[in-house]
């Protein structure tokens, strides 16, 4: 299927390995909290997530397999964010000073965050028609960026906090959007400090924090405290994000179109017996191929993945 995966690649197929641990632990954590929860109807999700790259086909050193797709497993993500880097990062090096703004409003528990998800796309919206007319009527300049959804949970206080991060071509634009950001959720649920704007310096690494997925797997129990040994998986938080995410697009453009994508067309087929099979074996992290014995990728879990997915896990209602 496809192209496949260069296997000579090692430091990208150690970095895919460590992905896939982490979307097996995540998935097991997440399957026992939809069963705790009563809401069976997400399990075959976790579990699609959990097999995601599970079997691979191995053929003249590249590697061919199906993916879940799903926006919350950690192998999909990585390949859908190099996809959009790709696509995006040539279009806005054209822009002659581009910001990075955060627009956030105040956190919310877990009853209302769907709710709030809505509340923060709908603002977006408004925004977006209103500076679309004014540009119309010669009053406004052309709006246009990129924006990504996300929402961080907080372990001290039991608070979420659905955001947006966007990438616009200069200060009047990040200017603009939060003023009316402002104007729109007013003192009561938002206030000007909690609002960002910078210059990008680096505009691959902020293209990289624009094009999230949604929720950190692991969190820091104070962010103000922040150390690898502090952070945990929130379970039962994560499983409220997607869920009340769910409808909702995480990553869009507004204002600009693309450069047409090129269509990639399917390998022609290779018998079976030009093969080698390799499936995941989670015990040693790795890919086993089914012939030789041998992992595919030689990687090897750290002590502290290994504590951080299985012993630094949440999973109290949250």
């Amino acid at each position: 299927m496809g192209k496949g995966s260069d296997l000579a690649d090692k430091k990208a197929w150690k970095g895919r390995a460590k992905r896939k641990k982490v979307a097996q632990a995540l998935s097991v954590h997440l399957v026992a909290e939809v069963e705790k929860k009563g809401e069976p109807e997400r399990k075959s999700a976790y579990w699609n997530t959990f097999h995601c790259q599970e079997k691979l086909t191995i053929h003249d050193g590249r590697s061919y397999g199906r993916y879940c797709k799903n926006r919350f497993c950690p192998l999909c993500n990585s390949i859908r964010k190099a996809e959009i880097i790709n696509r995006y990062l040539p279009v806005v090096r054209t822009w002659e000073a581009p910001y990075f703004v955060t627009l956030t409003q105040k956190a919310v528990p877990a009853e209302s965050l769907r709710k709030w998800f809505y509340g923060v796309n709908k603002a977006f919206r408004r925004i977006r028609e209103k500076c679309k007319k004014r540009h119309q009527r010669g009053t406004g300049p052309h709006f246009m960026g990129i924006k990504s959804l996300e929402c961080n949970f907080n372990p001290k206080k039991r608070t979420y906090n659905p955001h947006l991060h966007l990438i616009v071509p200069n200060i009047e634009m990040a200017d603009l959007l939060i003023a009316e950001w402002l104007k729109i959720w007013t003192g009561e649920f938002s206030v000007e400090y909690a609002q960002h704007m910078r210059p990008i310096k680096n505009l691959e690494r902020d293209l990289v924090e624009t094009v999230k997925y949604g929720s950190k797997i692991f969190t820091d129990f104070d962010a103000r405290n922040k150390g690898r040994l502090q952070k945990k998986i929130y379970v039962a938080a994560l499983d409220n994000i997607y869920q009340a995410m769910k409808p909702y697009r995480i990553f869009e453009r507004f204002g600009f179109n693309l450069p047409a994508a090129e269509k990639t067309r399917t390998e022609k087929t290779v018998p079976k017996n030009q093969c080698n099979d390799a499936v995941y074996a989670m015990e040693v992290s790795d890919w086993i191929d089914t012939k030789t014995g041998e992992g595919v990728t030689g990687y090897t879990s750290t002590a502290e993945l290994e504590c951080l997915l299985m012993e630094n896990v949440d999973m109290d209602l949250q």
